[in-house]
């Protein structure tokens, strides 16, 4: 069965080689929409494909031809006119060309001439002196496609937002020390709270540009000034991470943010719904179309109030309904500071770095008023997992410790039990009874065939004793793909066993994303979001977490551990 994500990284890479071939641009974009809505859909298309009372052309951005060619994806696995590009248009051909100083033409000739299959191969082309003796290329040539496929590798890599932000963070004092700026913000995928960020875009409005710019070059992490203009300047920091600083009126500066914001999307479809009015929108402002006069700029608020709509998080703009009436009020989303509980973390009896006090005390500094301690089961023996003898005895240091942090702090006594690759869990039910909370996770067996990791995790919903399911699709961001899994299926079970679901908040987790959490509030499974910490430290990464609720569009209600622990136990816990 091939999942959405599958089926929109077909019709994006048809995107990608139809737009290297040259090919009708609208065709090229019809593909990227439709891919896009694709891998946003949160309930399956093979399922609505199979429906006859429903049609997969309803939902905004697939067309009927993108309809058919989908259903014949679903149907053999294959797309022809995909398969036959594939053909014209290798993928390291598409790779080289995207090489700082290469390009296609040359991309095509060195694939000709070579028979180049990996950018490895390239570079040992290059290192070996191959390539500058090709009719059209010389030593520099060959030297700045050396240099390129550093900058292209490094570049290719997506950044954790975590990461992003320390950056950003690091930037943004820099440049508060120059007293010309008079207003300053951060735009683009990081603003928007995406799980990783290819750049950074800073939008600046100063008394004197020169200086402003100045400052911006004195970064100290930066390593290259790629281009210096009027009103632009794009540095490198360290080898590839690109940051761009955009000088822009005041007046002008709220249609600015918005724009370069985005999303893509999400601007496009503000466009559309501008011009319905009469109306045009771009980075300088909100404009009549019949005289040209602006009539929004200096703030979003204005620009979004122009074409009758009220201001959007940036979090949500993603072209998920939230411009057609499916719209969370921004004060209505998720605060980290609604968070009652933290239920997942990990000590010193497995593989975690503090012991059960200082993870209470910990966690107390940072306004919790309750914790799961969630050790290891046994399966997981490179973690030293606890079996039912060891674990019960962690429970006996738990009860010991209670009465120091009575009126404080309640600890709870619980277990991230794995779920067995043949199914079923890796500790026996007597002992899993005796638990306050118990996650169930999938640690092992995570390329099995999409039924048998379904099958396991529906097997886990299904125990009494399981109150939760932890990362549940078990991506790593940039490092592990997220295992075969029918979420669908997952989240109807789930609902109906009354379990929970966890977001993991491990900037390289996520774990769900934002469109799996939109598809759980639409079903009414509450979330929980946890830290997983090993560490003290590892506390501190629940605001990741928040700000990917956020993208889901979860309000407090939406979020099982913004209930102090006696009442989500009650509301949500019951049946236990």
């Amino acid at each position: 069965m091939m999942d959405n994500g599958k089926i929109a990284d077909h019709f994006e890479e048809l995107a990608d080689l139809m737009e290297f071939r040259s090919e009708n641009p609208f065709r090229v974009r019809a593909y990227r929409n439709g891919s896009k809505a694709i891998r946003d859909l949160g309930e399956s298309v093979t399922a609505i494909l199979t429906d006859p009372s429903r049609k997969l052309d309803a939902v905004p951005g697939i067309g009927k031809g993108l309809v058919d060619q989908t259903r014949v994806l679903v149907e053999t696995g294959r797309l022809p006119q995909l398969e036959k590009l594939r053909q014209e248009v290798p993928e390291i051909v598409l790779l080289m060309a995207r090489i700082p100083g290469l390009g296609a033409k040359k991309a095509v000739v060195l694939h000709q001439e070579l028979k180049l299959e990996t950018l490895d191969d390239l570079r040992r082309a290059c290192e070996q002196d191959v390539v500058k003796q090709l009719k059209g290329f010389a030593a520099k040539t060959q030297q700045v496609i050396l240099e390129g496929l550093e900058i292209a590798e490094a570049a290719a890599e997506r950044v954790y937002w975590a990461n992003g932000d320390q950056l950003a963070q690091a930037i943004a004092v820099h440049m508060r020390q120059c007293d010309a700026i008079t207003r300053m913000e951060w735009a683009g995928s990081y603003r928007r709270g995406r799980e990783t960020v290819g750049d950074l875009d800073l939008l600046v409005v100063a008394s004197d540009r020169q200086l402003a710019m100045d400052q911006f070059e004195s970064f100290p992490q930066r390593s290259q000034t790629m281009m210096r203009g009027d009103t632009k300047v794009s540095i490198r920091v360290g080898k590839a991470f690109q940051v761009d600083l955009r000088l822009v009126e005041e007046g002008e500066f709220g249609a600015a943010l918005q724009y370069f914001t985005g999303s893509q999307a999400h601007n496009v479809h503000v466009r559309r719904i501008a011009k319905q009015n009469g109306l045009k929108v771009n980075e300088y402002g909100v404009f009549r179309i019949d005289d040209q006069s602006r009539v929004a700029g200096a703030s979003e608020e204005e620009v979004y109030q122009a074409i009758g709509l009220p201001w959007i998080s940036p979090e949500l703009r993603e072209d998920r309904g939230e411009l057609t009436g499916d719209l969370v009020s921004p004060e209505d989303l998720l605060e980290i500071s609604q968070l009652r509980g933290d239920l997942h973390m990990h000590t010193t009896a497995t593989d975690g770095e503090a012991t059960i006090r200082e993870m209470a005390d910990a966690a107390i500094e940072r306004g919790l008023t309750y914790i799961a301690i969630t050790d290891h089961s046994q399966r997981v023996s490179m973690a030293m997992g606890l079996d039912p003898k060891r674990l019960r005895e962690q429970w006996r240091s738990i009860d010991a410790i209670r009465p120091e942090y009575e009126g404080r702090l309640e600890i709870l006594k619980g277990i991230e039990c794995d779920i067995l690759e043949k199914g079923g869990m890796d500790l026996p039910d007597d002992c899993l009874e005796e638990a306050d909370w118990v996650l169930a996770s999938i640690h092992y067996g995570q390329k099995q065939s999409r039924d048998q990791i379904t099958d396991r995790l529906l097997g886990a919903l299904e125990n009494p004793h399981v109150d939760c399911i932890a990362h549940p699709t078990g991506r790593l961001l940039n490092r592990r793909r997220p295992y075969e899994v029918d979420m669908e299926v997952v989240m109807d079970c789930a609902k109906r066993q009354g379990k929970l679901m966890e977001l993991n908040a491990n900037p390289a987790r996520l774990d769900l994303n934002e469109v799996h959490l939109a598809a759980a509030k639409r079903r009414g499974i509450p979330i929980v979001i946890s830290t997983d910490a090993h560490s003290i430290v590892g506390l501190d990464v629940m605001r990741y977490g928040v700000l990917q609720a956020r993208r889901g569009g979860l309000v407090a209600a939406n979020v099982a551990n913004t209930l102090d622990w006696p009442e989500m136990k009650r509301r949500w816990l019951s049946a236990d």
